[in-house]
């Protein structure tokens, strides 16, 4: 008989409920079972989510609410589905649920059990936004044994919270009566009364009560002898239930308690007999504990402190091995294609072999599909001696290690890896090698080590191309293509590096491992900047566009296509633009753990700093690129290119003795590097040598000593424009003009004539193929702003992290101070940003701020929230 006492009293206050309702009370007041009962009964829409305990994941919290939310018929037709991915940024992904569920005007609720399981700050911070702006049709109900730091006051203040608590949720003498009679239990009116005092109206003390009550001989002397601590009194009855219920019954929950959720077919498995799926459900049906965690009713999991004794009570009775019985769940889930809890049980089970088997088979896919964090938390599930024994699994080791920071103890995994790779079975080895070079690639590129780059790239190259490989598998065949780009981006061998990125984001694309494809095509846009910008912006606006769709805004490769598309802009003279491109990449990028791309951030930077005639800026951006430069093993082809630069800028400074200085100490190779001879050009030019600039430009006009970047050569027959004009030479400065012009033209190269302005030489230069690109030049050194881009223009200048974190809050009612509070800092670090919001929006008021903001996509569209 289904034991749930109505209680219409509570159902209907949930019912009549203002925006936001909280339901919080200790652990096992039936917070969960009104919920559910007054789901059942007015069959509202509700997107349910239970959070995990401790959930310290804000990523696998918002897939969870978005999943849910999906899960409902008006989300379904509004919410974006979200691909995870390492590092999601919560923030963002509010924003981006605020803007979807603006249209929502179907009323759904929102309900989170277990809200004070939520451990991440951040996440909290961002539950509380979403509350704060969600649009009204969203109704909450929040489920959690104490309150949460959420800042649902204010909702008090506004009217619009309803709250249910331990005292509300406390069974009246009646209702206790009624649970008893549920279940068929008869005692006297004195003993119920005894009961319902002692327990004081809990609701799990009177379940336990009312279950084993049930059968009992002498029901009034049970509940005299009724007394002790919540522990204890739990413990004592979990005992009596137990005994009271069918062997096979008892069985199942001892078994089954090792998992985190159980359904028919597993629980089979581990009792050895049929029916588990009708015990389940009707134990659910009961209220025993058990909670279905799906629609169909065909997964459940048990109370937690349900689940705690239960497996105290398995250990007492020794009524199986729970060895075994993690291994046999390992197996099914493994089976059923769930590897992450067959590793789990794997581990519980000590059976390490399986445990390893899994993880070597399945980890490599998780790092491809963004789950990094889920692979972290499975290896460090393993003893070091496990560890030393697998070459797989030492590899991987050295994988996450990488990723957390740690380069000496990644090398140590990876020597671990290399001196077990014999031991490694035939038909695993192949996956081993691959693995194997991929991250010795990894290690060079982190270390900055070209000389290894190159050589491991070679060897991995070697394996990807062989005629036999049929053992790779094509997952990761697509990431050792697109990780050769490391070793060829950076040793200036950008043909084979396109080669080689084309293959393997076509493999991706086929093998639909989209976060893989967003890699590729970042990694693309940085190789085709030194081929086209043409295509390097359109590489880079497609990743973009797949890191905004897939929630990917704040990863690595996202920074990188950021730090092209702001090099085109740049380069082409598009200064604003680029600004903002190269601010979103610098808050990306981590530098310290990504020396070479924050080497590229800080080249470009300097770049721009030139360009708007900051020299001092631009020499203290060079600095910061010289400080990477000191992490890396060895100098970098593109590296001598930015020193050169760096020259330029001191040269441009004032520095020319210091400039003059450096140069001489050059040795005879370096002297004769392309971008050297241009840079010696530059000093000699400012001073008053035009003749020896001329001479330094001859190699590298004649091809004999071509720079890194073909854009070089616009720079280099500028210059010798500029050199021939000073002497007196008009026909000849025409025709290297010209060639400059010709070079420009392709990929609208134009930042070396804002480094070098030759005004009256362009004003002069009336025959010519390039008129309008003459009057564009032109019009940028008088002040005007090129033509905008057709695409990947960013909507507005650039705002800081800071500045966005405040603009968040502009749309609730939260004044400056409250905002500060939120946010952890000043009131004054609060104006002071909305100083600068307001200038960058170009607004005056806090209203046009935030209607600025929406028309520019930053904020979720206006809801009516009354």
């Amino acid at each position: 008989m289904k034991s749930v006492v109505p209680r219409p009293g509570l159902a209907e206050r949930l019912t009549r409920s203002a925006r936001v309702a909280v339901v919080s009370a200790p652990a096992g007041s039936g917070k969960t079972v009104l919920v559910r009962s007054w789901v059942d009964q007015v069959g509202v829409d509700v997107a349910w989510v239970t959070v995990g305990h401790d959930e310290h994941d804000p990523q696998r919290f918002w897939l969870s609410v978005l999943d849910a939310l999906r899960a409902t018929v008006p989300g379904s037709a509004l919410v974006r589905a979200l691909t995870a991915a390492p590092d999601l940024d919560g923030w963002e992904l509010v924003e981006r649920l605020l803007t979807d569920l603006a249209a929502l005007t179907d009323r759904v609720w929102l309900v989170l059990d277990d809200v004070h399981e939520l451990g991440s700050a951040e996440a909290r911070g961002q539950l509380e936004l979403l509350v704060m702006r969600a649009p009204s049709a969203l109704r909450f109900v929040l489920v959690t044994r104490h309150d949460v730091r959420l800042g649902l006051h204010r909702v008090r203040l506004d009217g619009e919270l309803t709250e249910i608590r331990g005292t509300d949720l406390r069974f009246s003498l009646e209702e206790a009566r009624q649970l008893l009679a549920a279940v068929g239990v008869e005692v006297s009116a004195s003993a119920s009364a005894a009961l319902w005092e002692r327990t004081e109206g809990w609701a799990a003390g009177l379940r336990l009560a009312a279950l084993s009550l049930a059968g009992h001989p002498d029901p009034d002397r049970f509940v005299a002898e009724f007394s002790g601590s919540e522990r204890t009194v739990a413990e004592y009855l979990l005992s009596e239930v137990l005994e009271r219920q069918p062997d096979a019954v008892r069985e199942l929950l001892l078994r089954t308690s090792l998992l985190g959720r159980v359904n028919g077919e597993l629980a089979d498995l581990l009792t050895g007999r049929g029916g588990g799926e009708r015990i389940l459900q009707d134990l659910e049906q009961s209220n025993a504990f058990v909670t279905a965690v799906d629609a169909t009713r065909s997964w459940f999991r048990y109370h937690g402190l349900f689940a705690d004794l239960l497996r105290l009570e398995l250990r007492r009775t020794a009524s199986a091995d729970p060895a075994v019985l993690h291994r046999k769940a390992a197996g099914w889930f493994a089976a059923h294609g769930q590897a992450v809890e067959a590793i789990r049980h794997a581990q519980a089970a000590r059976d390490w072999p399986l445990a390893t088997s899994l993880l070597t088979e399945h980890g490599p896919v998780m790092h491809l599909d963004g789950a990094a964090a889920t692979a972290h938390d499975l290896l460090i599930g393993f003893p070091d001696d496990v560890i030393a024994a697998d070459s797989v699994l030492a590899a991987l080791f050295a994988v996450d290690e990488l990723a957390h920071g740690s380069v000496e103890t990644a090398q140590k995994y990876l020597g671990l890896a290399e001196r077990t790779a014999d031991s490694v079975p035939a038909a695993r080895r192949g996956h081993a090698r691959l693995l194997l070079g991929i991250v010795r690639l990894m290690l060079a590129r982190r270390r900055g080590n070209l000389v290894a780059m190159a050589e491991r790239g070679r060897q991995l190259q070697e394996m990807v191309e062989a005629e036999d490989v049929a053992w790779l598998a094509e997952d990761l065949r697509a990431f050792a293509l697109i990780s050769l780009d490391s070793a060829e981006y950076w040793t200036a061998s950008f043909g084979e590096a396109r080669r080689h990125l084309e293959l393997g984001r076509a493999l991706a694309q086929r093998l639909r491992r989209p976060y893989l494809e967003f890699s590729g095509l970042a990694c693309q846009a940085a190789n085709e900047f030194f081929l086209s910008f043409e295509r390097a912006a359109d590489h880079g606006t497609r990743a973009v566009d797949l890191a905004h769709r897939h929630g990917w805004t704040e990863e690595p490769a996202a920074g990188v296509a950021y730090m092209t598309l702001g090099a085109v802009r740049a380069w082409q003279g598009r200064l604003d633009e680029s600004e903002t491109w190269v601010q979103r990449a610098e808050r990306t990028i981590r530098a310290n753990a990504q020396p070479l791309a924050g080497l590229g951030i800080r080249h470009v930077s300097a770049m721009l700093e030139m360009a708007h005639g900051r020299e001092a800026a631009a020499l203290a951006a060079f600095h910061g690129a010289e400080r990477l430069a000191g992490l890396l093993a060895e100098p970098t082809q593109l590296n001598t290119a930015m020193r050169a630069l760096h020259l330029q800028a001191f040269v441009r400074a004032g520095e020319i003795q210091h400039a003059a200085r450096v140069l001489a100490g050059l040795d005879e190779h370096d002297r004769d590097l392309g971008e050297m001879r241009i840079t010696l050009a530059v000093l000699r030019l400012a001073q008053s040598d035009a003749h020896a600039a001329s001479a330094a430009l001859a190699p590298v006009l004649d091809g004999s000593a071509p720079p890194v970047s073909p854009t070089r050569r616009t720079q280099a027959f500028l210059l010798e424009a500029i050199a021939r004009d000073t002497l007196g030479e008009p026909e000849d400065a025409g025709r290297a003009l010209e060639r400059a012009l010709d070079l420009a033209e392709p990929d609208g190269a134009l930042i070396w004539f804002l480094l070098h302005p030759t005004p009256d030489l362009l004003a002069r230069h009336n025959d010519t193929r390039h008129a309008a690109l003459v009057a564009e030049i032109r019009n940028l050194l008088t002040g005007r702003s090129p033509t905008p881009a057709p695409s990947a223009s960013p909507p507005l200048e650039p705002l800081s992290d800071s500045e966005i974190r405040v603009l968040r809050y502009l749309p609730t009612n939260l004044s400056a101070p409250e905002i500060a509070v939120e946010l952890s800092v000043s009131p004054n670090t609060v104006k002071t940003h909305l100083r600068n919001l307001y200038r960058k929006l170009g607004v005056h008021r806090r209203a046009e701020a935030v209607a600025r903001a929406r028309a520019l996509g930053l904020l979720a569209p206006f809801v009516n929230r009354r």
